[in-house]
């Protein structure tokens, strides 16, 4: 196997593990809210609008491999990042809940899910964006050196 057809198929799994990854946030999603009846608050919305449409375009950048996936992936990524950022700050209490933006409904502070005092939904949309975010800069490098 040649140099260029090595970085080719490593691109493809990397970018196979985040495609992954936003099939597994995406179905986490639904089966808390349409399972478990738990209802989204605002930044949940916000972070499910930037992490569903990850599901096809990675999944369109797989067949066949296509390194350029990272210029359409990275907005929805970053932007779904720090709403992920915002919902854990406030969630661990750094951000005061005045500031939340959830002002009907459900509010953002709502903890369903508290496993080992850290594990709540907000932190695995956090853990799942910044997976994501990782493995697109490294198909981006890798791209670049080639």
């Amino acid at each position: 196997m040649s140099k260029d057809e090595k970085i080719v198929s490593s691109s493809w799994v990397l970018l196979f593990f985040a495609w992954l990854i936003s099939i597994i946030a995406t179905l986490g999603s639904l089966f808390f809210s349409e399972v478990m009846e738990f209802p989204p608050c605002t930044l949940c919305w916000y972070q499910r609008i930037m992490m569903y449409p990850l599901v096809l375009i990675l999944f369109v950048g797989l067949f066949p491999l296509d390194k350029t996936v990272f210029r359409y992936a990275t907005p929805l990524v970053v932007v779904g990042f720090f709403f992920a950022v915002y919902h854990n700050l406030l969630h661990f209490k750094i951000i005061p809940e005045s500031a939340s933006p959830c002002s009907q409904g459900v509010a953002c502070s709502t903890k369903y899910i508290d496993i080992f005092g850290f594990i709540t939904i907000p932190m695995l949309s956090f853990v799942s964006f910044s997976v994501i975010t990782i493995l697109l800069y490294i198909i981006k490098n890798k791209e670049e050196k080639n």
